[in-house]
């Protein structure tokens, strides 16, 4: 059992168990085909980010209902072998587990079914029995895979507790509630997420600037927008900063997951790092992403602290 005031970071959100099927074509309604690999990987975005805040050497806490089968069970042990504390992590008999059934073609095309499953009965209540780790966080994460009621509630018992925020808006919805803006130090996103909640386009770095200024008048502290291989842009109200982070160019294997890796890594550095100016987070956070691309797989290719450049800690 953790100590309750050692953690670093704490994450309310998600856990999906991916099961991915390589076929040569989709198949067409009510026909068979033969795939030529199948495997079973470890995803959701909450439980991603966890993942890679862990293996940068956060002490780390995850707040998720799974279903009390298999991929429950496989998921908690996913959890420990990763050093995460699962005192928190509840298991129903309501619903399956979370997962996702995707169909990979040899040329890349993917059909994916999610079944958020025991994912949306994750409550309020369970918020409550993790109040006295949340008070000694030094960072609570919160996304979208979960339900909206419980993830702005975690944010506000954060808020409450003077612990930082950060809230990825993925899934992006339309009608989000505006107190989302207000309980975030740090309110993230990428383009496509940015476009839905400003109604405007954005495709350049000059758009993703004018968006972020959209987003910080609606009340948070600061605003990331990521930009793929473009970087990223930060703005902080404080200091009336607004900066575009570029990024080293690479060639791409997989970009699975490289969203939550930057976030994950977002949350170390605010929780270890305290200090640092949010632009330099943005920017490592960016880098330790960039590596998670030239691998496949999700949480498979997120890095450990030992695999990443010194100059990055």
């Amino acid at each position: 059992m953790m100590a309750e005031d050692s953690l670093d970071v704490m994450v309310v959100g998600s856990c999906m168990t991916d099961l991915v099927s390589q076929v040569p074509r989709p198949p067409r309604a009510g026909e068979t085909v033969h795939g030529h690999k199948f495997f079973i990987g470890f995803g959701g975005k909450g439980a991603n980010q966890c993942v890679q805040a862990a293996r940068l050497g956060a002490r780390t806490a995850m707040v998720c209902k799974v279903g009390k089968d298999f991929f429950g069970d496989s998921y908690i042990q996913n959890f420990k072998d990763n050093n995460i504390h699962t005192g928190f992590v509840r298991q129903t008999c309501d619903a399956a587990t979370g997962a996702a059934s995707i169909t990979v073609s040899d040329t890349g095309e993917n059909t994916i079914v999610v079944v958020a499953g025991a994912n949306m009965l994750l409550s309020t209540e369970e918020l409550q029995d993790a109040l006295p780790a949340l008070r000694h966080a030094k960072v609570l994460v919160c996304q979208l895979e979960i339900s909206t009621e419980t993830s702005l509630k975690a944010l506000r018992m954060a808020h409450e507790h003077k612990v930082k925020t950060i809230f990825n808006a993925a899934p992006a919805i339309l009608d989000l509630d505006p107190d989302f803006y207000r309980v975030s130090d740090v309110f993230c996103c990428n383009e496509s997420e940015a476009e839905l909640l400003t109604g405007s386009s954005v495709t350049s770095v000059d758009e993703a600037l004018r968006a972020g200024q959209e987003l910080l008048m609606r009340g948070c502290s600061s605003v990331i927008i990521t930009l793929g291989p473009q970087g990223c842009v930060v703005f902080e109200r404080q200091k009336s900063f607004s900066k575009h982070i570029p990024t080293t160019a690479i060639t791409p294997v997989d970009t699975t997951g490289a969203g939550d890796s930057f976030i994950g890594a977002l949350a170390f550095y605010m929780a270890c790092f305290p200090m640092m100016p949010l632009e330099e987070m943005a920017r490592r956070a960016n880098e330790i992403a960039g590596v998670t691309v030239q691998a496949l797989g999700t949480q498979t290719s997120f890095p450990f602290k030992c695999d990443l450049p010194a100059e990055l800690f």
